[in-house]
This record gives C-alpha cells, structure tokens and sequence, in this order.
C-alpha cells in the first residue's frame, strides 16, 4: 500500500492533541467510553501517528498524556504506554492512506447491535442513508492483536464506520472529528431502531425514495457502493454490500424485519411444482373437518 509522501496536517502539533483530548471528553461525556475504555489517533506523517495511551480515562486526558508511535506501533514519544488497541488504527490507516484520524470507542446502542450480531436495518432514516450508508460487523477475536486489528480489513474500503463484533465501533476520516462523527450518528440511529420497534414496528422508506438519498449523496461528493457499477442491480435497501460476509461474521437478521423488496411473497416461498391453490384447498378443507364445519 503506497503511503504519503509528505506531512499529512499544516496544524501545530499541540492543536492536535487539544483536538483529541477534547474528543475524548466528547466519548466520555456521551457515555460511549466507561473507565479506560477506547482510543483516538491522528496521523502525523509518514511514519509518525498521535494516540490515546492505555490506562486512562478519555474524558480527563491532557496533551501531555498523549504519545507517538511509528506505522508498526514501536512508541517514539510520551511518558505513558501506548494502547495495545493503536495496531487496529494502524492498519486502517494502511488499507486506506486517506484516513488521518480513527476513533474506537463503545458506544452502547451500536454495541447491542455488535453483541447480538445484529444487521444495521437500511433505508430508514435519511441522515443515515447519506453519511453512513451499510455498516458491517466483522467477526470477533481477542481485542488488542493483529488477527484483531485485520478484522476490519474487508470493509474498511466500503465504509467510513465498522461495528466490532462484541467489542464496539471504530469510525475514521480525515479529521478527528469527522472521525467521531460517524459513531456518533451510528449510535443515535441505533438508538431510533430500538426505540421505533419499542412502539411497534419500523417503516422503512421505498426503494424509490432511497434511490434520491443516494443521488444527492453521489452529487454532494460522498462514496457509497451502491452507487457502483458492481452493486448496480442490488436490493439497496437489504444490507447487499456485507451480506456476502455473515456467515464468516455470525451476523443474522433476528430483530428486524426485512425491508419490503427484500420480504418474500407466500408463492415464492412455496417449493417447485406446488399448485398453490390446491395446497390452499385443501388446509382450508383440513380446517373445516377439524373444526367439524362444512367446507
């Protein structure tokens, strides 16, 4: 993977780490980082990225806490250890050069949806269709190794946010904020879910109205597989671009149900060579005698 050839940022390095630390505070305040949980970098340069130490909690970091590793996570620069966890933002930053910042945290709407190994419903919320679009959930393995950090390796090409299986999120762009606001919004929508199918049901925009979300996603600059000749003929609204990877994920759609398009009708669900009006007849002939009434 080539890397950048020069300074990724003009912005002095005591900026950046306001600029973490006061994400941190962010992550903490919103409750998506109990304890010392997640971790937040920026890429320097090159060979040099900005992170969150182990051992802390991120809603009262200062600047001096933050240290600098190199690309294969070797710390150079900062009082306190590392994050085990800095191999995950290492290696999404290698798949993908464009990405300064990565943010992982558990934000605990999207991390019911990683432990239930839940599919993120599509094609309901406008907001979401356009920055988000599908989000994947990787399979699991023991947090802070590189089999860990690989995980998210098929998906981070397809997507500004992943859901880690058991674990929680990781967003990245090309500021930390940026970075953070895809888990922000991931963890509403989420919470919109679950709330929506509290009252009942979840109405799900057509397949039609989606088509428009993803026009202007297209013209306003944003990326989307759907909008790719690869994913021309997909059901846009039934979680195609991950779904080839759920059996690999343990991911099943349990919860929610399917969109319309994606719903099969009785007669498709029915086996090769059965004349439906005749199975129809004869349950309802069933019914009848069982029920001791005429046909």
């Amino acid at each position: 993977m080539a890397m950048p050839a020069g300074p990724t940022t003009d912005k002095p390095l005591s900026k950046l780490k306001e600029e973490i630390c006061d994400i941190g505070r962010r992550i903490y305040n919103k409750g998506f980082a109990a304890g010392n949980d997640g971790n937040i970098s920026f890429r320097l340069g090159p060979n040099e990225v900005l992170c969150t130490p182990t051992q802390i909690c991120k809603g009262f970091m200062k600047p001096s806490d933050l240290c600098i590793v190199d690309m294969e996570g070797n710390q150079l620069a900062g009082h306190r250890k590392r994050s085990s966890e800095v191999l995950l933002h290492l290696t999404i930053m290698k798949e993908r050069p464009d990405v300064k910042s990565v943010v992982h945290c558990h934000p605990p709407h999207a991390t019911a949806f990683a432990v239930a190994r839940e599919p993120i419903p599509q094609c309901v919320l406008p907001e979401v269709e356009v920055f988000l679009g599908d989000v994947p959930i990787t399979r699991y393995e023991t947090p802070g190794g590189q089999k860990f950090a690989d995980t998210v390796k098929p998906f981070v090409q397809k997507s500004s946010v992943v859901i880690l299986a058991n674990h929680g999120t990781v967003s990245f762009g090309e500021s930390v904020e940026k970075a953070y606001w895809w888990t922000e919004i991931l963890d509403a929508y989420c919470r919109i879910l679950m709330m929506a199918k509290d009252l009942g049901r979840v109405t799900y925009l057509t397949k039609n109205e989606t088509q428009e979300l993803l026009d202007l996603k297209k013209q306003w600059g944003f990326k989307d597989p759907r909008l790719t000749e690869e994913l021309a003929d997909c059901d846009i609204c039934a979680n195609d671009v991950f779904r080839e990877s759920w059996g690999q994920t343990g991911v099943d759609r349990r919860a929610f149900e399917p969109p319309p398009e994606m719903a099969p009708s009785p007669a498709a669900a029915l086996p090769a060579g059965v004349d439906k009006e005749a199975l129809v007849a004869a349950v309802t002939q069933e019914v009848c005698r069982q029920l001791g009434i005429g046909a």
